[in-house]
């Protein structure tokens, strides 16, 4: 016994076009057309009735009875012997085969009129197929340009020419989207060459290190310790690099949680800490600390406010001065620190918050700072969505201003809670602070 299954045939669909944009505006314009053109012959042929219709209505008028006086017989029946039933019988004859032609007429004008319509409706429907075609050829042009772009060839750009309408914006808008992509892969492969500079350089070092302690056949318990000791400072200074690595990283992927802090204890407690740089120098450092509430993490916050203030004492000159104050404006929690030092080139300043990057184009050296800080500043400061403003002072130094949301807006509503803020003043004597500066 066969057994027959029974199949199931699915219909191919591929006999139908494809729905592009093209074809939905050239049924768009046919339809619109079709509409338009039977609106404008409905108009046209109810004027006409209307027209017509008053002069076929007097034909059809009662005729009057036939005078007695036969010294006016009707021209239509000259030469006829008739009587007045005769002639009203003729008169609505007549009016009847007007009635006829008239609506034969007005059938033969819709008629007509259809046929136009349907023949004006093939020349709209190709012509707005050609339309479509050309108004759409830049986004054709687009869609190849932008295909053909990866991320070794992101230096192109789409450079669309015409008028400046929607299509122009939008090709505009890719490119400045395009030049943000390169911007960043270029940023990002700059990071993890010097990344990966600065984490094997410390690495050959202790290696050589032991190597050469190693081999020496003289060598002592001192040497022993003293190669020890080395490897410890060695391994402190590759301790604070991934961890501003790690900083920098997870304040680039944006804030986990936000909480309500005051900027002015913040700052507060980080000018109260050590800072050998102060003494070392003869700093002259000067706090106008207020309240300054903002929303955001408090350690990233309390990071940003480190780096920027280790940085004001690192690159500065004997007997200089560093100025900070902390203030509320407009709802905005606003963070400045000034200081003098080293005349800063106003082209140098987007150059020196990038990663490993100091002035007169050197690069850093993990004796004096790991080029990390205002990189991490930035990375910080996008994180709250808040503003970074650096300005080289004409004397030397630079002045540097935060500006975080104000806590109503609607980032900072998120986490927003009450909280007291505490005033701030004039600095008593130092105190240990949290954290360790990471520059």
């Amino acid at each position: 016994m066969i057994l027959t299954t029974p199949l199931t045939v699915t219909r191919s669909r591929s006999w139908l076009p494809r729905r592009t944009v093209r074809l939905r505006l050239t049924i768009l314009y046919s339809l619109l057309f079709l509409a338009a053109g039977a609106s404008l012959l409905a108009i046209t042929y109810l004027l006409v009735r209307s027209a017509t219709s008053g002069q076929v209505d007097n034909s059809v008028l009662p005729l009057p009875a036939a005078p007695s006086d036969k010294s006016h017989p009707d021209p239509g029946l000259a030469g006829v012997n008739c009587s007045g039933s005769c002639k009203q019988q003729f008169a609505r004859a007549q009016a009847l085969a007007i009635l006829g032609t008239h609506a034969t007429d007005m059938h033969a004008l819709l008629a007509m009129s259809g046929m136009a319509l349907a023949i004006m409706a093939v020349l709209a429907a190709a012509l707005g197929w050609l339309v479509a075609g050309r108004a759409l050829r830049p986004l054709r042009t687009m869609t190849t340009t932008t295909q053909r772009i990866t991320e070794h060839s992101l230096h192109e750009r789409l450079a669309l020419q015409g008028p400046s309408d929607e299509v122009k914006d939008l090709a505009d808008t890719i490119d400045g989207l395009l030049q943000r992509l390169e911007a960043a892969f270029n940023a990002q492969r700059d990071f993890v060459a010097n990344a990966s500079h600065e984490l094997r350089t410390p690495l050959t070092l202790n290696r050589a290190l032991l190597d050469v302690t190693l081999t020496n056949p003289d060598v002592t318990i001192d040497d022993l310790r003293a190669m020890g000791q080395e490897l410890i400072a060695s391994g402190e200074q590759q301790e604070l690099l991934i961890e501003a690595l790690l900083t920098l990283a997870t304040s680039g992927r944006g804030l986990d949680r936000r909480e309500p802090f005051d900027l002015s204890e913040i700052t507060a407690d980080v000018l109260l800490g050590p800072h050998p740089k102060v003494d070392q120098l003869g700093l002259d450092v000067q706090a106008a600390i207020t309240p300054a509430p903002a929303t955001g993490d408090p350690c990233l916050a309390q990071r940003l406010v480190v780096n920027l203030f280790d940085n004001a004492l690192r690159h500065n000159v004997t007997g200089g001065h560093v100025t900070v104050a902390t203030r509320s404006e407009s709802g905005q929690a606003v963070l400045t620190i000034a200081n003098s030092g080293p005349v800063v080139s106003p082209d140098d300043i987007d150059r020196i918050f990038q990663p490993f990057q100091r002035l007169r184009g050197q690069r850093a050296n993990l004796p004096d700072g790991l080029g990390l800080g205002l990189s991490i500043v930035q990375s910080v400061a996008a994180a709250h969505g808040a503003i970074l403003n650096a300005r080289a002072r004409p004397r030397g130094g630079l002045d540097i201003e935060v500006r975080f949301p104000s806590r109503g807006s609607a980032e900072g509503r998120a986490h927003d809670v009450e909280a007291g803020v505490h005033g701030g003043g004039a600095l008593a004597r130092p105190r240990p602070g949290p954290g360790v500066p990471v520059n």
